[in-house]
């Protein structure tokens, strides 16, 4: 989730740098924001549920977690301290908090200290020091370490299902392990600005800066023309060459699938058969088209909404909308590819800046936010004193029904601070000079999701 081109004193802006800003692939309406969701009649013919009720989640930040943890290991012993008020809507990436297994943690942290600067470099190139530590759960016991540079503040660690992750620095990728060391993985022919994976994790969605007169080197992910698609980008359209490119890779091979300039980094919801878009209809009315990998569409649903939903999917078979209503709240919606509708709930609107983080298997996902003193629009602007901290919701997948609330602290907007394991039992969460680690129940499994057909 993402950071940030804020102007220098103006940190309030309530929306994510790389928050679908720009139309992705064939009119993908792209802009992450809130929206008022309401489902009609889905025009594929689908009947979807009204088993689910909407629900009103609380607007107060607990003092303490709704379980006691577990157990917890302290963090100022591995190194972290927290980073000062001052960052705080800078939307830098100060830790990631990961699962490697059931029984391990990957914790990575910046280390403070002076930022090196190379000659020529701009500030934003600043290289910062990223300490890692494996701890084996639960005594929290060091069974590897390591020091890492990186080059700016975004999202660096990206966990994958099978006990590795990507790091990403500057134009590459690399790849590592429990032991903490890395190999090359891609390498781009500019800066990578962001990177999401599907729930599978066989396809990589890409941003990255590349100037059209931009030299290639070998083993560089290449740019076939092939593998154009059509994008609607925002904004005016002067002369020349975006110099941002989207690309959808497979994983294991680091083959492009599709490749396009954008004016903005763009947010693609994809799963393992194709990617999501929402389309404009009628007024204020948005379809919920699946674009197949293997051609054709089929649309999931209609949305009614005053503004574009964002759309995540948190398994293969379930997508999460979340939408706004007039009064400023957020709306999630939790539909089953198949196009029935399992649960809604609204949230407050002193609830800003909201963050997903999935489990592995799809059974949970959590959903952190800023608690605030008020509802954040044009006439009422955030500043720093009212922020009262970072609130974390843990929900089961198949239902909605909330299995945990924390408070997160210190309260870090760009995230890192929550995990959940493998098999969503675990979920940890950085609080109060600790890493807690909660044991939850079974998570219910998503019943009766019935398997894609590509339309056509």
């Amino acid at each position: 989730m993402v950071k940030r081109p804020f102007e220098t004193g103006v940190w309030l802006r309530a929306g994510l740098w790389l928050a679908l800003a720009g139309a992705p692939l064939c009119a993908l309406a792209a802009a992450q924001a809130q929206a008022t969701t309401a489902f009609g009649p889905d025009p594929s013919g689908a009947v979807q549920s009204r088993e689910a009720r909407e629900r009103m989640l609380p607007d107060r930040l607990p003092d303490k977690p709704s379980l006691p943890p577990a157990f917890t290991i302290p963090a100022e012993p591995l190194g972290f301290s927290a980073p000062g008020p001052l960052y705080l809507g800078q939307r830098n990436s100060f830790a990631s908090l990961d699962f490697l297994d059931e029984n391990r943690l990957l914790f990575t942290f910046r280390v403070p200290g002076l930022i090196r600067r190379e000659a020529g470099d701009s500030a934003s190139s600043g290289e910062r020091q990223i300490r890692a530590v494996v701890l084996a759960l639960p005594a929290g016991t060091v069974q590897a370490e390591a020091l890492w540079p990186v080059h700016d503040g975004s999202r660096y660690l990206w966990m994958l299902k099978d006990g590795h992750f990507l790091l990403r620095d500057r134009d590459g990728l690399l790849q590592g392990d429990a032991t903490l060391e890395l190999k090359p993985f891609l390498h781009f022919p500019g800066p990578l600005l962001w990177l999401e994976l599907d729930p599978s994790q066989q396809f990589l969605v890409t941003n990255s800066r590349e100037p059209a007169a931009a030299a290639t080197k070998p083993g560089d992910v290449p740019s076939p023309s092939t593998a154009q698609a059509n994008m609607v980008v925002d904004g005016p359209q002067p002369g020349g060459q975006p110099d941002l490119v989207v690309r959808i890779l497979r994983r294991d091979s680091g083959q492009v699938m599709l490749v396009s300039r954008v004016r903005s980094t763009v947010h693609l919801p994809i799963n393992s058969d194709g990617y999501l878009e929402s389309l404009r209809a009628n007024g204020g009315q948005w379809l919920l088209n699946l674009n197949y990998f293997s051609g054709g569409s089929r649309v999931l649903g209609r949305v009614d909404s005053t503004c574009s939903p964002a759309i995540d999917f948190v398994s293969q078979q379930e997508v999460l909308v979340t939408a706004c209503v007039s009064a400023g709240a957020d709306k999630l919606v939790a539909m089953a590819t198949d196009g029935r509708r399992l649960w809604e709930d609204l949230t407050s609107a002193a609830a800003v800046w909201p963050l997903l983080v999935m489990a592995p298997d799809g059974s949970r996902l959590a959903r952190e936010t800023l608690a605030v003193t008020h509802a954040v629009n044009a006439y009422s602007l955030l500043e720093r004193e009212d922020v009262k901290g970072q609130l974390v919701r843990v929900f089961d997948a198949a239902n909605g029904k909330v299995a945990l609330e924390a408070p997160a602290s210190p309260a870090l907007d760009a995230g890192g601070n929550v995990a959940i394991s493998p098999s969503g039992r675990r979920v940890a969460v950085l609080n109060d000079g600790a890493i807690q680690v909660f044991e939850l129940p079974a998570p219910p499994p998503l019943a009766g999701a019935a398997g894609d057909q590509p339309g056509r």
